[in-house]
């Protein structure tokens, strides 16, 4: 199986607290470490931990924290092919409170890579699948090469521009952030996948037929929020590349999301392959 991610990574800085501060007020960290993270990392990790390898093409800052990023991911069993940019790497400061909701401040521009920049393009060229979340309208044209493309909402203003048709579109039917309107482009995907959090989500064609899911059931007390949403679209993905029917992804991506919230921070918890 041949699968990998278009887009981009956050430096994130993580502190567990027993609530998030009110305005003017001071809480002491129970917990702190700092990993590489962001939509297009999570998922990439992810995937790679099911399928046994996933590539991944991004840009990163050429300075301490985007070598450090591309590092920790290499180690983390992804394989890494990164632009440089002379902007600094993109961070984030993710709170987690006590009932494991994360809520995240981004410092920095976005940094997705450039259909013209000095990646191995060519090798999306009969992927079974690629997830994207970032990059230029060439950067995704190349990754329409796949047989199956699946996009986060979070790329809008690409996949308004790029004008790409869509196998799957991630979004969310709870988060004003990720939300996804009937023409915000065209073509329309396929079916867009609208997520709920523990309520599940619904599946929706381009016709305008729409079916529920139900999220999967938590194995262990849920820890940690962070990632989660991004580890559904890669089991998403994951189950796609596998000629699954949608209903049957969605179940594997439900897994996934569900594995995610049971550890400390965005990997701890992720589902493997048996």
């Amino acid at each position: 199986m041949r699968v990998a991610v278009v887009g981009h990574v956050e430096w994130v800085e993580f502190a567990r607290v027993e609530r998030m501060p009110e305005a003017g007020a001071i809480v002491h960290a129970l917990d702190t470490w700092e990993e590489p993270a962001g939509g297009g990392a999570v998922a990439a990790v992810q995937l790679a931990r099911l399928a046994g390898s996933c590539l991944f093409l991004t840009a990163l800052g050429d300075d301490e924290l985007g070598h450090r990023a591309k590092s920790g991911l290499e180690e983390l069993g992804v394989r890494v092919e990164a632009a440089w940019r002379l902007e600094p790497q993109r961070r984030a400061f993710v709170h987690v409170d006590e009932d494991g909701e994360r809520t995240i401040t981004v410092i920095g521009d976005r940094l997705g890579p450039r259909g013209s920049d000095a990646l191995p393009w060519t090798e999306l060229d009969g992927c079974d699948a690629v997830y994207f979340t970032a990059g230029d309208a060439r950067a995704l044209e190349a990754a329409r090469d796949a047989r199956v493309l699946v996009a986060s909402v979070r790329g809008k203003a690409t996949l308004a521009a790029a004008g790409v048709p869509l196998d799957f579109l991630v979004a969310s039917s709870v988060d004003e952030g990720e939300r996804y309107e009937p023409g915000d482009f065209e073509p329309p995907p396929r079916l867009v996948v609208k997520t709920a959090g523990s309520a599940g989500g619904s599946l929706v064609s381009a016709d305008g037929t729409e079916i529920g899911w139900e999220a999967a059931p938590l194995r262990a007390p849920l820890i940690d929020a962070y990632g989660a949403g991004d580890s559904f679209a890669a089991g998403l993905t994951f189950g796609l590349a596998e000629g699954r029917t949608p209903a049957d992804a969605l179940e594997v991506a439900a897994r996934c999301g569900a594995a995610c919230l049971t550890g400390r921070g965005p990997y701890e918890g992720q589902l493997r392959r048996a």
